[in-house]
């Protein structure tokens, strides 16, 4: 049998709300997006290159995703001991590669949970929290306000890079 990316409702942001609530419902927006790009599709089709010149794949940005949202939520602001989730040692981009052996249903899941765990993981964090990033060469304070931000910012870059392959892949478009 083979797996299929299930259908997701994307969630619309409330018009009105208190700061923390906003930023919260429009991440939720721009996450329920990235998986609407990948819903319908075989998780063959999550791995198709379409673009000779990238090595991007929707299933390489579910991946990318997953790591992105550890790294900001539960490593630098939730000052969690957790590794990466793909093993950068020999390859910069293992998040983005490796896609043909990769399985897209344990990926997708994989992305899901992680969600939830980030989410978890800054419930009771006030915007205001500030902390520094892991990695010693980072001395920058950040807030967990510029994390939402920030992030808000990286789901909409690759949520354009997402519309790009799903367009290519089966003529799909959406906003």
């Amino acid at each position: 049998m083979t797996w299929t990316a299930p259908d997701i409702d994307r969630r619309e942001p409330p018009l009105i709300g208190d700061e923390r609530s906003q930023l919260r419902a429009f991440l939720d927006y721009h996450r329920d997006t990235l998986l609407w790009k990948c819903s319908g599709l075989t998780g063959e089709q999550l791995k198709t290159r379409v673009l000779p010149t990238s090595n991007l794949t929707l299933l390489g940005l579910l991946r990318h995703m997953t790591e992105v949202e550890r790294g900001w939520f539960r490593k630098t602001a939730a000052g969690k001991d957790v590794g990466h989730v793909f093993d950068y040692t020999e390859d910069i981009d293992a998040d983005f590669n490796g896609i043909e052996t990769a399985d897209a249903a344990h990926d997708y899941a994989r992305y899901l949970d992680e969600i939830g765990k980030c989410d978890a993981a800054v419930r009771d964090l006030a915007l205001e929290a500030t902390f520094r990033h892991p990695y010693p060469e980072r001395t920058e304070l950040y807030s967990l306000r510029w994390v939402y931000l920030h992030m808000l910012e990286e789901y909409a870059r690759h949520n354009g890079h997402a519309d790009l392959l799903r367009e290519a892949i089966d003529g799909k478009t959406g906003e």
